[in-house]
């Protein structure tokens, strides 16, 4: 692969309540998400056992490729308005992408 095709660009990933799954989705198209992946996530935290079993008790988890302004301002705004409520976990990395335009 040619190295003058991988561009740089950040990666936030929120790990939360599918509850909050459509608010937080037209957050993150406020805030200029030109893109994102939700999946559905299983696992055990700090909060305990979370399963999918119901459609709005499990966890899903939310991801971002976008540049790191937007990462930042991204993870800022959803810290401030869930972090207190809601079971949740955002974390970033760099990620290298093959279609800059794109993202």
């Amino acid at each position: 692969m040619n190295t003058s095709d991988q561009y740089q660009r950040k990666i936030v990933t929120i790990v939360t309540e599918a509850a909050i799954e459509t608010q937080l989705s037209k957050d993150l198209e406020a805030l200029q998400a030109t893109g994102y992946t939700i999946t559905d996530a299983r696992g055990k935290g700090s909060r305990g056992v979370r399963n999918a079993g119901w459609e709005t008790s499990g966890n899903i988890r939310i991801e971002v490729i976008c540049d790191t302004t937007l990462a930042d301002k991204i993870a800022n705004y959803v810290k401030e308005k869930y972090y207190k409520n809601y079971a949740m976990v955002i974390f970033m990395s760099d990620v290298v992408v093959l279609r800059p335009d794109k993202f």
